[in-house]
């Protein structure tokens, strides 16, 4: 009897050891979080790498390093970031084949989202399909929304067509006095979704859409188009297209002399680098976009404006749409890993559709792997003074909109 009391003491203390060991072990191998995304690195969609999510992980991840990484409990320290970036050259099927390849083949703890709607679409059965947690960023689509229950892996951030910038969009113009609408969108996903929506909630107001007509992606000149919405004589111009087409947009309008009381702009709108490339402040004064937020916002905008030029990104590079969803999700992520201990997909899936977080946008949750309504900043900006306001009716609202927007500057002389 003595006996086996001693060999199950002995026994115990071994097993003891080994786990001990082996935890000790595994606590040694893992060094690093590997971070993968096939990103736009060049092709149509790079702006939005060079503007929107790229600056801002990029500079979460050196912020992360520098305070010594993420501490993550299932291996007792933290662990610094590294980041694995494949170019996806904006197509699709590189895309997806190079998300492959990171969950695959370079095995990465965790990835970050493509660039565009019609990428998420595709990466969220991908990231699905692996059962590896991905967080949106530039995009979000109607199409993906009545689908989340399929892509329980997947969840998104940034506003959209009626999630809720369209329905916001049609107040706003109600309270202006908007009788009637020209609406261009590029043909894909984004803009389809924009238009239908867009028709819908106008019609709910009493609008009339008097023209509504798709643009190829790479359109070159969109004098007709604008000259055709100047005969119609409508009250708001509104272009979803998306950087390449919106800032030629705004140019060719000046410089034909087509100024409308609206005139309102997608994707581009709403970047900081609107003011260089069209011609300063001036030009843009009245111009209505999505978003919205601005250092008024809150206090943790206000810090979050300070941090991102401090870390030495240039002001151009601020975007008053997506930045601070964008980075709440990274702070969404940052906060499931110390709430799991884990760099488990199942249980950062699980954190992230169920608890609350504490972000830039304050108190933080997902509803249906989207973030709540009541999170958001804001949903329709208007340029004003240099100021990205607000003009959302109600109490988010930092200014009220301007209508009809001024005349454009005369064009200076090209040099």
């Amino acid at each position: 009897m003595k006996n086996k009391v001693l060999f199950g003491c002995f026994m115990f203390i071994v097993s003891v050891a080994f786990m001990v060991g082996v935890f000790a072990t595994n606590s040694l191998a893992k060094d690093k979080i590997v971070i993968g995304a096939s990103r736009s690195l060049s092709g149509m969609h790079a702006f939005f790498e060079e503007n929107a999510f790229g600056p801002l992980y990029k500079m979460w991840v050196k912020k992360k390093n520098a305070e010594g990484g993420i501490y993550v409990k299932e291996y007792g320290k933290k662990l610094p970031i590294e980041m694995k970036v494949y170019d996806d050259k904006s197509d699709m099927g590189t895309m997806t084949r190079l998300l492959d390849k990171l969950i695959l083949q370079d095995k990465v703890d965790l990835i970050f989202p493509p660039v565009s709607t019609a990428f998420l679409f595709a990466a969220s059965a991908v990231a699905n399909r692996h059962k590896y947690v991905m967080i949106g960023a530039e995009g979000g689509a109607t199409s993906l929304s009545e689908i989340m229950d399929t892509v329980p892996y997947f969840f998104m951030v940034l506003q959209f067509s009626n999630h809720y910038q369209m329905p916001v969009l049609a107040d706003v113009f109600e309270e202006m006095g908007v009788k009637s609408v020209a609406f261009i969108f590029i043909e894909d996903l984004h803009g389809i979704e924009y238009s239908g929506e867009a028709a819908k909630e106008f019609s709910k107001k009493g609008i009339e859409v008097k023209m509504i007509k798709s643009t190829p992606p790479d359109i070159k000149d969109v004098s007709p188009i604008l000259k055709e919405a100047q005969r119609l004589n409508v009250d708001a111009f509104w272009s979803q297209t998306y950087p390449p087409v919106t800032f030629p947009t705004v140019m060719t309008a000046q410089a034909i002399g087509y100024n409308p009381k609206v005139f309102g702009l997608g994707p581009g709108g709403n970047f900081e680098v609107i003011k260089y490339v069209c011609g300063g402040s001036e030009v843009i004064e009245g111009i209505i976009s999505e978003g919205a937020w601005n250092a008024k916002s809150s206090p943790a905008h206000a810090q979050f404006v300070k941090d991102f030029l401090a870390a030495g990104n240039k002001e151009s590079q601020l975007d008053w749409w997506g930045h601070d969803v964008y980075w709440c999700s990274l702070e969404v992520l940052e906060q499931a890993i110390l709430k799991t201990g884990s760099l488990n997909h199942d249980k950062l899936r699980k954190c992230i559709a169920t608890e609350k977080f504490n972000t830039i946008l304050g108190e933080t949750w997902f509803e249906n792997q989207m973030l709540a309504k009541e999170c958001y900043a804001g949903q329709i900006g208007q340029w004003q003074n240099g100021i990205f306001e607000v003009i959302d009716p109600g109490p988010k609202r930092t200014a009220a909109p301007i209508y009809p927007k001024p005349a454009w500057p005369p064009p200076k002389p090209k040099k």
